[in-house]
């Protein structure tokens, strides 16, 4: 059975983008077939991936949405990217800024991008889908869409206590429109451990949530080497597989993997 698994925060910098890429590229290294599907306008994970332009790519999920709506085909063959590290995704680009607005005055709205995976799921093990950095329709439409949601938290006061209304929508998409969503855990990321405040926060939302919710025990440290791989249109296995972050997303995905199977 394919896993569909949302990377959701509405605060933006926190890591979602650096955890799709890297999650991905350590289930595709564990023999999974993967699908990552850009849903920020930023097209940031599409950067991330190698492609360095992504205005200028001519097919991406803001056209298969909108085949959606209008009860077209899905030609998926002219979407789906297959990156060089063994990944492949649907990039996203500017022209997914519009659909936030075009989704208002539709019907099933919340549910445009779950028709969509639908199609995906015998073709993969994994779909992940990293979210914009807002509560408005593109997110919602992501929560619909998925298993489980994975939500990274810098390891700051303000990231931490924004976590209060995102958990207060997954709460609601679950009890009215999806009710097999789960929140797969918290995974604190940037984490400077040379420091005490890091060590506080990280306490924090582990005495906060621990309780209630799984927060993973894999942390991923503060580094440059994130901005690095980004920049150089790679994930941190193809960049620097040796380096304390790669390190990091290893135990993470194991950790995952051991949980959902």
């Amino acid at each position: 059975m394919c896993k569909v698994i949302s990377i959701a925060n509405q605060k933006g910098g926190v890591g979602k983008t650096t955890t799709t890429v890297n999650l991905g590229k350590g289930l595709s290294d564990m023999g999974k077939k993967v699908l990552l599907i850009d849903f920020d306008a930023q097209g940031s994970l599409t950067e991330s991936l190698g492609y360095s332009n992504p205005d200028e790519i001519p097919s991406t999920i803001s056209d298969l949405m909108q085949n959606v709506i209008e009860d077209r085909p899905l030609n998926f063959k002219s979407c789906v990217l297959h990156n060089d590290e063994g990944i492949d995704i649907i990039p996203a680009n500017i022209e997914l800024s519009g659909m936030e607005t075009i989704l208002v005055n539709i019907m099933s709205r919340e549910r445009v991008l779950k028709e969509l995976i639908s199609q995906l799921t015998d073709s993969y093990d994994y779909i992940l889908i990293d979210c914009t950095p807002s509560l408005g329709m593109l997110t919602i439409n992501a929560l619909v869409a998925s298993d489980e949601v994975i939500i990274p938290v810098q390891a700051h006061f303000l990231p931490a206590k924004g976590l209060e209304h995102l958990m207060r929508t997954i709460s609601k998409v679950k009890r009215q429109i999806n009710p097999g969503l789960k929140i797969g855990g918290i995974l604190l990321t940037m984490v400077d451990r040379r420091t005490n405040f890091a060590k506080s926060i990280s306490e924090l939302i582990r005495n906060t949530y621990g309780n209630d919710l799984r927060v993973f025990q894999s942390e991923i440290p503060l580094s440059i080497r994130a901005a690095e791989t980004s920049a150089a249109g790679k994930s941190i296995y193809g960049y620097d597989k040796r380096c304390s972050i790669a390190n990091a997303y290893t135990k993470f995905t194991e950790e995952l993997c051991m949980e959902v199977g």
